[in-house]
């Protein structure tokens, strides 16, 4: 073996996330445009957005509605803190509005900048929930096998994927976390008999699992996490980051499931991606004690700079007009019955295993032979984004202003890749 020094590669300045940076150096796209469901490059390339971003453009790429309203917002307060007495106005409507879009009866609601922060704040705050209560055992986070809730602290030691948790000097970051069985949930009974409720403080899940996959629940299995919290005083906490504001049909997919969490986590579809924002509803026994007319009342020593951001809060406003205005929930139903009839005929192809699809989420699951990369590479050759999830699939979620017609095109390009992998 050589003693020389592999050689270090030269890039941008920027740091791409979440990449191996010696395999997408001189290969990285430049995105300079976008326009509905198409974004624009710097090389000159048009391509479907078969992922909305990060599972984030709900509305669509470049609104002017959602513009308009940042100009106006920042022309008369740009933002203004939430800290102690001080609040800003259309926080403060923000928050009223999602109250009343809330799955979780009479919720309060924590703004913050996104999904990783709304993980990091309901764990916490589930644990702070224990110790006021006086339950001081009840530190453990469980949560599933696949999951991805972020890459802060938190989300990085409750990831049900290794590669997200590991490196760091010990299994997690956060030393009391453990994972639980995705789809079993007697395993996840004899889990928490394990463990012990007396050190349990919440189960973290997401209704649909998005980067471990794209996979939905096990019939029960949703319901039956929330009879074991129910059952053994453990909070439950949902994290709708990307399933929150339509992507199921549902304005919230607890919604789909009938759940009622203690914690709904958020981000994403509430601004379509215009403008980082995210939070936490968290129900009326986790959030009174904090609000009794007492000295002793306790604080919950949680808060960031653009928490209540008014800009960010007045284009989450206009975003929620617009999944009202253009009825995108309703055509949410009718794109998931298409995208799965879709994917269906891809199953007589030798390299696909299964298909998946809930809400407008797609995964189409290859064989071992065929990389899932590779094909998000072609797919990109002939016009469409998709990505390489975990357990070689291929993610499928595009906008909710996608037309019949881009379905099937998507679908197509992505049987044409199939057919020439195959023939390799």
């Amino acid at each position: 073996m050589s003693n020389e020094n592999p050689p270090v590669l030269t890039g941008p300045a920027l740091w791409s996330a979440q990449a191996h940076l010696p395999s997408v150096l001189g290969r990285q796209l430049t995105v300079d445009r976008a326009e509905g469901s198409y974004v624009f490059t710097t090389d000159g390339r048009r391509l479907f957005d078969g992922t909305a971003g990060l599972w984030h453009a709900n509305v669509g790429h470049s609104r002017p509605e959602l513009a308009d309203a940042a100009h106006e917002q920042m022309r008369r307060l740009e933002t203004y803190h939430i800290f102690g007495r001080y609040l800003n106005d259309r926080a403060v409507e923000l928050a009223e509005r999602l109250a009343t879009l809330s799955p979780v009866d009479d919720p309060k609601v924590i703004l913050n900048s996104g999904g990783s922060d709304a993980i990091d704040v309901a764990c916490k705050l589930a644990r702070r929930h224990w110790q006021r209560e006086g339950r001081t055992g009840k530190t453990v986070i469980l949560s599933r096998e696949f999951a991805y809730h972020g890459l802060h602290a938190y989300g990085t030691s409750i990831a049900g994927l290794d590669f997200n948790r590991v490196g760091y000097g010990t299994e997690s970051l956060v030393p009391e976390t453990a994972r639980v069985s995705p789809h079993d949930i007697e395993a996840v009974e004899r889990t928490v008999r394990d463990i012990g409720p007396e050190n349990i403080a919440a189960i973290v899940s997401e209704p649909i699992q998005g980067t471990g996959g794209v996979n939905p629940p096990a019939p029960g299995y949703l319901e039956g996490l929330q009879r074991i919290c129910r059952q053994n005083d453990i909070l439950l906490i949902v994290d709708e980051v990307i399933t929150g504001f339509g992507r199921t049909g549902h304005m919230f997919a607890c919604e789909r499931y009938g759940l009622r969490p203690d914690l709904i986590t958020f981000a994403k579809g509430i601004t379509s991606g215009y403008a980082p924002l995210g939070g936490v509803l968290v129900a009326p026994h986790i959030w009174q004690p904090f609000y009794r007319d007492s000295s002793d009342t306790p604080v919950f020593r949680h808060g960031a700079t653009y928490a209540g951001h008014a800009t960010a809060s007045a284009v989450a406003l206009r975003n929620l007009d617009l999944l009202e205005e253009d009825k995108l929930l309703p055509r949410v139903t009718e794109l998931e019955q298409l995208l799965a009839r879709e994917l269906n005929g891809l199953t007589a192809r030798a390299a696909v295993v299964e298909t998946r699809v809930a809400g407008f989420l797609g995964g189409i699951t290859l064989t071992d032979d065929i990389n899932a990369e590779a094909v998000t590479d072609e797919l990109v050759e002939l016009g469409f984004i998709t990505r390489p999830l975990r357990g070689n699939t291929v993610q499928i979620s595009p906008p909710f202003i996608t037309t019949d017609d881009e379905v099937r095109q998507l679908v197509a390009a992505v049987d044409t890749v199939l057919s020439a992998q195959e023939a390799k």
